[in-house]
């Protein structure tokens, strides 16, 4: 699905972010997006997506039965999903799951680092540093902190 959404929204300016298809007898397709320049993101722009991807989907047409359309911006916790996430966030804290155990355990927080395009790389809690292949990380999140906050804030408006 996202072949059919990456394409579609960045006509329109924007970055996917995250698809996730969520339940299963009433199935809601969440797509997360960004601006492509980076500004944030306001609830018209999810407003124009939402607008555009219901009828690009209702065309392509990729579920099999009904279904219900969300989109949002990744916001300030977003989820690390991409390259440019993990490096543009290093030095924040996240949270990380993996599938497979990494050094013994599936679940870490600490440090984003930065990533390549095979892996992402974590500074832990105790000091430790992970690495984890792409193929392995269910989900990372960043963690909403007042440095997080200060970082994403949007520039004052002048008149």
């Amino acid at each position: 699905m996202a072949a059919i959404i990456a394409p579609s929204i960045a006509s329109m300016g924007f970055e996917l972010v995250r698809v996730q298809v969520l339940g299963r007898d009433h199935p809601t397709v969440q797509i997360m997006a960004d601006r492509a320049d980076g500004t944030q993101i306001t609830i018209e722009d999810c407003e124009a997506l939402s607008h555009h991807l219901g009828a690009v989907l209702d065309v392509e047409d990729p579920m099999p039965k009904a279904w219900m359309l969300e989109v949002s911006s990744a916001g300030i916790d977003r989820p690390l999903t991409r390259v440019k996430d993990w490096n543009r966030f290093s030095g924040h804290a996240a949270r990380a799951e993996t599938l497979f155990p990494v050094d013994g355990r599936k679940r870490f927080s600490g440090i984003v680092l930065g990533a390549d395009e095979t892996t992402a790389r974590m500074r832990l809690d105790d000091g430790a540093e992970v690495v984890f292949d792409w193929t392995n990380i269910k989900r990372a999140k960043l963690v909403l902190t007042d440095a997080l906050i200060a970082a994403t804030a949007a520039p004052p408006k002048t008149n």
